[in-house]
């Protein structure tokens, strides 16, 4: 004879009974994680963006004066109040001009880092 089935009650599940904790982005980022990885990728990104953009304004504006001195060279031979138009140029516009493009470069890195910190400290 057989014995009728048994019957089985569970009193209680084998998963926790909370939710697992959400991992903020520093500890992504520190543990190298794929979603780490990517937030500080982006941030050399962005870096490397604004590296590029501001060689290239350099090469530009600082490569332009010997192709405009070559392509004129009676431009070489002018001077104002004795020096050559050359040297004013030089003096005057570039030097303060790489002054002040260095001073933007840092300020926008200074930046990006600042809001890469931010979202690090916030999530």
């Amino acid at each position: 004879m057989t014995s009728p089935p048994q019957r089985v009650r569970v009193t209680r599940t084998r998963r926790p009974s909370r939710t697992p904790r959400r991992r903020t982005v520093r500890e992504e980022i520190v543990d190298e994680s794929r979603l780490g990885s990517t937030y500080v990728n982006s941030l050399r990104r962005a870096q490397l963006q604004l590296s590029l953009g501001t060689l290239a304004l350099g090469v530009a504006t600082l490569g332009a004066l010997p192709v405009i001195f070559a392509l004129a060279p009676a431009a070489r031979r002018v001077s104002v109040l004795g020096l050559p138009v050359a040297w004013l140029l030089l003096g005057v516009l570039v030097y303060p001009g790489i002054v002040l493009v260095a001073r933007w470069y840092v300020r926008a890195t200074e930046r990006l880092e600042a809001e890469f910190s931010d979202l690090v400290s916030r999530r």
